[in-house]
C-alpha cells in the first residue's frame, strides 16, 4: 500500500517511521523548497517520547535534548506554587524531553531518509488539494503535478489546504487576544538545569526552559522563553506569521517578575532575535476523514499551547494511525485511527482554552499579593493537584502503575 504524506513537520515524520514500520510505502512531501531547522523550543511529552524510543530514537534524544525534571509554576514574585515532576525517576515510563524544534524535526528527517530511502521526503512540493475514487487518490502540487497513492495523510499544519477543501465553511481561526513573543539565549543555566518554569497569570506569563543537551555539557545553557501577553485590541490572527520579528517595548511588562535563579529583562534584552505569534487554535472540526484521506497533527487539531502538548500530541497521532491501519487497510484503518483520536485531541483544544494546567496560575494570582505571602497559606497541595492530575489524564500521560 502506496502512502503520501503532507508535510514533513514533526508530525508528518513521525507518522511516516512510524508506518514505515509497520511495513507501508510512505512518500512524504514538503511545501518549502529547502528545509531548516527553524524554530525554537518545544517539549515531548513522555507518552510521545515512548513513540520515539520504541522508534529507537531514545539515544538520540538523550544526545540533543534536556530531559526534564519538573515542571514549575511561579507566582510573578517568584513563589513556587507547584512542581509537576516528569521525570522517569517520577514515575513516568518515559522522560519528557526539551529540545529545539528545529533539532527534533531534523532528527526525523535524517531517520526517515535512512530508513525509507534518500528520495522518500520530497521538497517543494506544495499540496493544493486532491480527487480520489474507489481505489486511489491523486494528490495535486502547486506545480500542477499530480501524485496518485492508496492514501493521502495530510500533516501540512494550520493553513493545510486538504482540510480546507474538507470543510470549506470553516471559520477563521480562534483567538482570544494574547500574543507570544519567543526567542533562545545562550547563557548560565538557571535552577538545576533540567527544569522548566511558567511564571505569571493568564494575561501576562512567561515560560522558560533550556533546551539544548550539547550546550550544558559546555557549561552554558540554551534558554528557550515565551513571554505571553493578553491585549485588549489584538491584530488580526490570520497575519500570523512565525517569522516576523518583533519590537522589544512588551519587555516593560516583566520588569516585576522577580525569580530568584533567573533574570528575566537581562534574559529577554540579551536575545539577539526576537519573534512574535498571536496564539490562535480552531475549533475541532465534527470529523477528519473522507474515505481514503484523513489529517493529522495541526491540520486536524491546532491547540494553544498550554500543557506543551502540540507536538506531543502530532506525534502520538501518527502511532495510532500506523498501528490502525496495520489492523485494517484501507479506509476502515483511517476511521478507527480518528474514532481514537479524535475525541482525546478534541478534548485536549477545549481544555487548553480553559489553560489546562496553568490554571493554577490564575489561582495563586487571585490569593497572592506580595513577597511575604506564603503559598501553603493560601492555597492547599489537593486544590493544586487535582489540576495537575485532571490534566494528564485529559492529554493521555499518566504515570506508570506500580
Amino acid at each position: 500500500m502506496k502512502i503520501a504524506i503532507a508535510g514533513a513537520g514533526i508530525g508528518g515524520l513521525a507518522a511516516a517511521l512510524c508506518l514505515q514500520e509497520k511495513g507501508f510505502e510512505v512518500q512524504v512531501f514538503e511545501a518549502v523548497d529547502a528545509l531548516q531547522p527553524l524554530g525554537v523550543g518545544i517539549n515531548v511529552m513522555p507518552h510521545a517520547a515512548g513513540v520515539l524510543h520504541g522508534l529507537g530514537l531514545g539515544d538520540a534524544l538523550d544526545e540533543m535534548a534536556i530531559r526534564t525534571r519538573a515542571i514549575e509554576y511561579r507566582t510573578r514574585f517568584g513563589h513556587l506554587i507547584q512542581s509537576d515532576p516528569r521525570s522517569v525517576e517520577a514515575g513516568f515510563e518515559y522522560p519528557q524531553y526539551s529540545i529545539h524544534r528545529g533539532e527534533l524535526q531534523f532528527l526525523l528527517l535524517d531517520t526517515a531518509r535512512a530508513r525509507l530511502g534518500e528520495g522518500s521526503v520530497t521538497p517543494g512540493k506544495a499540496v493544493i488539494g486532491f480527487t480520489q475514487d474507489a481505489e486511489h487518490v491523486h494528490v495535486k502540487f502547486a506545480d500542477g503535478t499530480v501524485h496518485d497513492c492508496d492514501l493521502l495523510i495530510d500533516a501540512s499544519g494550520f493553513r493545510s489546504n486538504v482540510r480546507r477543501q474538507l470543510h470549506p465553511n470553516e471559520g477563521p481561526a480562534h483567538y482570544e487576544g494574547t500574543m507570544m513573543w519567543r526567542g533562545a539565549s545562550l547563557q548560565e543555566p538557571f535552577a538545576d538545569g533540567r527544569t522548566m518554569f511558567i511564571a505569571g497569570d493568564h494575561d501576562v506569563k512567561f515560560v522558560c526552559y533550556p533546551i539544548s543537551g550539547r550546550a550544558a555539557r559546555d557549561g552554558k545553557a540554551l534558554i528557550n522563553w515565551v513571554a505571553e501577553i493578553r491585549h485588549d485590541n489584538p491584530r488580526a490572527a490570520e497575519e500570523a506569521d512565525w517569522t516576523r520579528e518583533a519590537d522589544r517595548d512588551f519587555i516593560a511588562e516583566y520588569g516585576g517578575f522577580c525569580m530568584g535563579d533567573i533574570d528575566i529583562p537581562a534574559l529577554l534584552k540579551n536575545t539577539q532575535k526576537i519573534t512574535q505569534y498571536p496564539m490562535i487554535d480552531r475549533d475541532p472540526l465534527p470529523w477528519w476523514t473522507d474515505g481514503r484521506v484523513t489529517l493529522l497533527g495541526d491540520a486536524a487539531h491546532p491547540m494553544y499551547p498550554m500543557g506543551a502538548n502540540g507536538a506531543s500530541q502530532a506525534i502520538i497521532d501518527g502511532r495510532v494511525l500506523a498501528d490502525c491501519l496495520a489492523e485494517q487497510t484501507g479506509p476502515e484503518g483511517l476511521l478507527a485511527y480518528e474514532a481514537i483520536r479524535h475525541p482525546i485531541t478534541t478534548n485536549v483544544v477545549l481544555n487548553n482554552r480553559k489553560s489546562g494546567p496553568e490554571r493554577v496560575l490564575d489561582i495563586a494570582a487571585a490569593r497572592v499579593k506580595g513577597l511575604d505571602d506564603r503559598i501553603e497559606d493560601l492555597i492547599t497541595a489537593e486544590e493544586l493537584e487535582e489540576v495537575a492530575a485532571s490534566y494528564r489524564h485529559i492529554a493521555g500521560f499518566q504515570k506508570k502503575v506500580v
